[in-house]
């Protein structure tokens, strides 16, 4: 029996959602099993809905996906990125765009309304504040740092994104770290940053920065009572486990 495939062949000319097979259109997949089974392409290709001559619609679909590397990479992209990819053009490029925009709003109008809330609650454990930042990081796939402003009533002041990049000694620095403290009048704060790898175990560097950290908070006066190392799906703390 021949097998089926997503795989473009000379015959496969201008393919659309009803010429892949009936088990594998993820229109129907999506009914019958829920949006959760679905992969990242054929989300996509729901969204583009038919290929163009020479390429089916999952070929673009993957294409797409590996042009941006994630879909979170995505929300950034430009309507003349998405437009100057062969076999999306104009039409398939505005409703890509349309469906960012309303992604990038719902996950604004979250981020607000946790901010809301941030501002009246007070710090109860490390997986609150975990789950706090957790909310705030559109991207597991680059390193940021934030620093977690707290008052003397042990309320959040704020949390702010310090900096992106690859958390190191010379990009974590005690002078850009408690500028934000001392910016938000801070009694003490949580310093935080993630590990794009998902594993939740620090590094020797990430041991000796929050020592760093520590010091600088004891001379400064503003003391560093925890530093949390957050995945999408868990934290360390190392005030549980007894480093700080």
């Amino acid at each position: 029996m021949k097998k089926e495939t997503y795989i473009d062949s000379k015959s496969e000319i201008n393919l659309s959602m009803k010429d892949l097979p009936k088990s594998s259109l993820p229109r129907e997949r999506l009914r019958d099993y829920g949006i959760n089974n679905l992969s990242d392409s054929d989300l996509i290709a729901i969204i583009l809905g038919r290929g163009v001559k020479g390429e089916s619609v999952m070929t673009i679909a993957n294409k797409l996906l590996k042009e941006f590397g994630t879909l979170g990479n995505m929300l950034d992209a430009s309507l003349q990125e998405l437009e100057n990819m062969k076999g999306i053009g104009f039409a398939k490029a505005t409703q890509i765009s349309a469906v960012l925009g309303i992604a990038r709003r719902v996950h604004a109008e979250k981020v607000n309304a946790e901010k809301e809330r941030v501002k009246s609650s007070a710090v109860y454990s490390p997986e609150d504040v975990a789950n706090q930042i957790r909310v705030e990081m559109t991207d597991f796939f680059k390193e940021h740092f934030y620093v977690v402003s707290i008052d003397v009533r042990n309320k959040i002041i704020a949390i702010d994104n310090a900096s992106k990049g690859t958390v190191s000694s010379s990009l974590v620095h005690p002078r850009e770290t408690f500028r934000c403290a001392i910016k938000r009048i801070a009694a003490q704060i949580i310093v935080a940053h993630n590990h794009p790898s998902g594993d939740k175990q620090p590094s020797d560097d990430d041991i000796k920065i929050t020592r760093r950290l520590v010091d600088a908070g004891r001379i400064m006066g503003i003391e560093v009572i925890d530093h949390l190392i957050i995945t999408q799906t868990g934290y360390y703390s190392f005030k549980e486990n007894g480093i700080i």
